[in-house]
């Protein structure tokens, strides 16, 4: 198969009167789901464009889905804006991305009114309206090559500009294959989908569906705040299979909700985005010991993934979760900061190569050529590699541990400092929900939502827990930890917090 579309097509043949994609009141089937991106492919090829970026603002929904096929069906790629999204960074990304046209439905027009942008409206209930045209979308299928671009993705990264990583068709079959292949996605799978559609995780349970036959159920955003209704809504719909950022499980596990109802149907458990404090993983596998536990790790700019572990002992609270070892078909090593590769437990830079790799960040050549380098252990033919940013190393049991995010590793008191070992040892803290911490003004600020514990009393715990130079200097207990709309830890809006403080 050279694209994913071939697999769409597969799946109608074996399955087409089954539920694909759900949402709370509403749901398609593979045959109604597949005629309807076809539609909205053929009224995109009567544009006569190829291989161009179009834009999609639509919400979480059935609609936004049928949009993205739709497009790979017209030969061309698209890229997710989410609705809610700040409006100079919405006007940003368009700006690189330069699309020919937007899709948007009835209910976001209005949003999209305030954008400042000269780039042609498309209107979803237009769109779906054009009967299919079978010739067309062949002749363009025929004329697709498996290194054309899928999807672009846009991400912060570090200095908060957006980058738009570029995800082609090669790159989506090999990881999609890895996927379903790995945690046995098959047409008995159904999927409780928690990530924006916008963010790199939902690549892995959208695409696994579409492989395998699986269902899609979209958990509305709104379940998350009130763990109970979530929990029953996954016994509601026999959801068997989850892939969440951290945060969503921790909230379920501290607010004890896996006290008052159990998600009897599930067996697979999948977690990816952010550091899983241990804590919360046992309280998971205290109330579902016989569920499958796997943590996985990477970038967007490996489609999703790199490396995985699937859990195989209890951990303590204060222990860390391994990220494992490489995705088939997706080779990782580590590099030292002289450039040498690390050896035993020696620790360093992550570097990833192989068929899941993105091609590189759109209209951004320069951000291209500092990530995407010559493999630096191989001087004999052109290799691309990947390098992420993220310092790991090897435990003693030949696994991955991850340590920290380069630019999260700090040097102070004459010491380097992974800020995610000092947030791992208070998250393992009695009584403490979640922490995060930044780096400001030469000083380590921890900030820490807890219902028991005050600061002076985490003050004097932090003491006995932690070597004195890895102490934070400032100690600030919260509300409500701040998370951005992929459900991380907003670490910029902490800074932002601290300053105000200031």
């Amino acid at each position: 198969m050279k694209t994913i579309l071939e697999a769409l097509q597969d799946t109608v043949k074996k399955y087409p009167e089954k539920i694909a994609f759900a949402e709370l009141k509403k749901e398609v089937t593979y045959l109604e789901f597949n005629n309807i991106s076809k539609n909205i492919g053929t009224a995109l090829i009567n544009y006569e464009k190829k291989c161009q970026p179009i834009a999609i603002f639509i919400d979480k929904t059935i609609n936004c889905l049928a949009s993205m096929f739709g497009i790979l069906y017209s030969g061309n790629f698209y890229t997710i804006i989410d609705t809610n999204m700040p409006k100079d960074r919405v006007e940003t990304i368009l700006d690189t991305l330069n699309p020919f046209c937007i899709i948007t439905d009835e209910i976001n027009a209005k949003k999209l009114e305030i954008i400042s942008t000269s780039v042609r409206t498309l209107f979803y209930e237009n769109l779906i309206d054009t009967t299919s045209d079978e010739i067309k979308l062949k002749n363009i299928y025929d004329e697709l090559i498996d290194t054309d671009p899928a999807y672009v993705l846009f991400t912060s990264g570090s200095t908060g500009i957006p980058k738009g990583t570029l995800i082609n068709h090669h790159a989506l079959m090999a990881y999609s294959n890895w996927f379903t292949k790995t945690f046995s996605i098959t047409e008995q799978t159904i999927f409780g989908s928690q990530t924006p559609f916008y963010f790199s995780m939902s690549v892995s349970d959208i695409f696994g569906t579409i492989k395998s036959g699986a269902t899609f159920h979209i958990i509305p955003k709104m379940f998350f705040s009130f763990p109970i209704r979530l929990l029953e809504f996954l016994n509601e719909k026999k959801i068997n299979t989850i892939y969440w950022v951290p945060s969503a499980l921790a909230i379920v596990a501290n607010m004890k909700a896996l006290d008052e109802i159990l998600p009897t149907t599930l067996e697979k458990i999948l977690f990816a985005g952010e550091v899983m404090p241990t804590k919360q993983l046992n309280i998971w596998h205290k109330h579902l010991p016989n569920v499958m536990y796997a943590n996985l790790f990477g970038p967007t700019e490996t489609t999703d993934i790199c490396t995985y572990y699937i859990v195989s002992r209890i951990f303590a609270d204060t222990e860390p979760l391994p990220i494992g070892k490489h995705c088939d078909n997706c080779d990782v090593f580590i590099l030292k900061e002289d450039g040498t590769k690390a050896n035993g437990s020696e620790e360093g830079e992550l570097y990833a190569r192989g068929s899941f790799l993105s091609s590189g960040y759109y209209n951004n050549s320069d951000k291209t050529k500092e990530a995407f380098v010559q493999n630096p252990l191989n001087k004999s033919y052109p290799e691309v590699v990947y390098k992420t940013g993220d310092i790991v190393k090897y435990n003693e049991k030949g696994e991955l541990i991850y340590l920290s995010r380069r630019d999260f590793q700090i040097k102070h008191m004459g010491y380097r400092i992974e800020l995610g070992e000092i947030e791992m040892n208070i998250n393992a803290i009695e009584d403490i929900i979640t922490c995060a911490c930044i780096y400001e003004d030469d000083k380590i600020i921890l900030y820490y939502v807890s219902n028991v514990v005050n600061e002076e009393k985490m003050a004097t715990i932090i003491k006995n827990s932690l070597v004195s130079y890895m102490v934070p200097n400032v100690i600030n207990k919260i509300e409500k930890m701040p998370y951005n709309a992929n459900g991380k830890i907003d670490r910029s809006a902490l800074k932002q917090i601290y300053k105000g403080e200031k």
